[in-house]
């Protein structure tokens, strides 16, 4: 009903309360939903290298605030009584050089050897000038007294082609590629100013490949004895081939390593063919794909709960709980180290019980803190509580055994870090095939490194016949 002097009806003013109930209504519901954004905005700019899986390169350039260091009181440098070091004199240095005066500082008489009364020794390090050399083989015919000719066969090295370069320069090319991630093009213009040969970019690429088949019987060792092995650390990472992006995996221990590429998957992982046949310790960051592997044991990284936790402190200032988990893993793998130093087969039983106990009172308050939300997609807290609470056995595993399942999986992280720096200085491979044979190469160098094997001589031996393979006993 229309009032006498044009205001609105009551009919039309309780329509409009209506109507603004339900937009205070849309507008709170999408204000608690900004506010929601802004939060998780919020906390993905704070995160960084501590407290997110993200690299130390995708840090910002904000500084740190430096923590105070008290002083030790002492000067810098070397300190008095510190045994240095530096280069020693040898007692049979390969050349000698003998220097005499050209004549006497008294009459002017010309002076030699034989009048020395004595000298001052000086030793110089230094390497010859490397400059290639061309060998000719020549595989003589014979013929016996019985009138039969006999023909002598080219060493195993030497090539079926009139010309060919040799395993020394090929086992520096591979070295400069792989090792020392030189490009293609420069590793061709260095081997040419340091010997004098002029290969081409061509011969220099192909050798990946030639490389890769050498090195393939010391690869299927590597994959055996990882198989076969207690601990497996596994990992993976993204990298570029051409223009489309590819995943790496990786399978190792602290004396061998396997590289690879595959999907994001079960499968990818499956490719290594490590893990299908893999019944000890896979230790890895918790990734769903390796859920897939019900015959190993688990054990997931500390170092990404650590910074999980450290997360969550900073997005929950006002609660206790993240730092008293953190607390008590840090204090665990503490004890868990004393122990493997000492020999002991367990921690301390009465410092395994106080670390436990603040471990799972710790999850147990944080789930109270953050119950359930409706649906599937909880906060990330709340995940990190449930797989805490869930998956104890596996986060606790390295101090179960003290000095046989390591805490963090750094030794799988150091093992992709090879190809990140690759695709930084030389780019990435332009086909699957190459990448494939630069890693299985890689795989090779690394695990011969780690065994004390230095990477030139490690790739020199593959192309001399006398190929690295790593001993059967780490399969024990």
């Amino acid at each position: 009903m229309q009032a006498g002097d044009g205001r609105p009806s009551y009919d039309e003013l309780a329509a409009l309360v209506v109507e603004q109930a339900r937009i205070i209504v849309e507008l709170r519901a999408e204000n608690e939903r900004l506010t929601a954004r802004v939060a998780e905005l919020e906390r993905r700019l704070g995160r960084n290298s501590g407290n997110s899986s993200l690299p130390p390169s995708a840090d910002t350039f904000t500084r740190p605030q430096k923590k105070a260091v008290p002083g030790s009181g002492r000067r810098r440098g070397g300190q008095p009584g510190s045994a240095g070091g530096g280069l020693a004199m040898v007692e049979r240095p390969d050349a000698v050089a003998d220097h005499l005066p050209e004549r006497c500082g008294g009459c002017g008489a010309g002076l030699d050897l034989t009048g020395s009364t004595g000298f001052e020794r000086r030793q110089v390090w230094d390497i010859p000038l490397v400059s290639v050399a061309v060998t000719e083989h020549r595989a003589h015919r014979c013929r016996c007294t019985c009138e039969t000719t006999t023909r002598a066969q080219m060493p195993a090295t030497v090539s079926g082609s009139p010309t060919s370069y040799g395993p020394n320069l090929r086992a520096l090319a591979v070295y400069l590629l792989v090792f020392q991630h030189v490009p293609v093009e420069r590793c061709a213009l260095l081997i040419a100013d340091l010997t004098g040969a002029h290969v081409s970019t061509g011969w220099v690429s192909g050798l990946l490949g030639q490389a890769a088949t050498v090195v393939e019987s010391s690869l299927k060792l590597i994959r055996a004895l990882l198989t076969l092995g207690h601990v497996l650390h596994a990992d993976e990472t993204t990298t570029r081939i051409g223009s489309g992006r590819r995943w790496l995996h990786v399978a190792c221990t602290e004396k061998l390593t396997l590289l690879g590429l595959g999907p994001r998957s079960r499968e990818g992982a499956n490719a290594l063919g490590v893990l299908p046949d893999f019944r000890g310790v896979v230790v890895h960051d918790s990734l769903a794909l390796y859920d897939g592997y019900p015959d190993a044991r688990h054990r997931l990284c500390g170092a990404h709960l650590i910074r999980e936790l450290t997360a969550a402190a900073e997005d929950h200032p006002d609660e206790r709980r993240p730092l008293q988990v953190r607390w008590a893993l840090a204090e665990l793998n503490k004890q868990a180290k004393k122990a493997a130093e000492q020999g002991l087969a367990d921690i301390a039983p009465d410092r395994a019980l106080v670390y436990l106990q603040a471990f799972h009172h710790g999850v147990a308050v944080g789930l109270s803190l953050h119950p359930r939300a409706p649906g599937r997609k909880q906060s990330p807290a709340r995940n990190l509580l449930e797989r805490l609470r869930d998956r104890s056995a596996d986060v606790l595993r390295f101090a179960d055994q003290p000095g046989l399942v390591p805490f963090t999986n750094n030794t799988g992280e150091r093992a992709l870090r090879p190809v990140k720096t690759q695709v930084k200085i030389s780019g990435c491979h332009q086909s699957e095939t190459g990448a494939a044979a630069w890693l299985a190469v890689r795989s090779y160098l690394d695990s011969a490194r780690k065994h004390g094997l230095g990477a030139f001589d490690a790739i020199h031996r593959a192309f001399t016949g006398s190929l690295w393979m790593p001993p059967i006993a780490l399969a024990d």
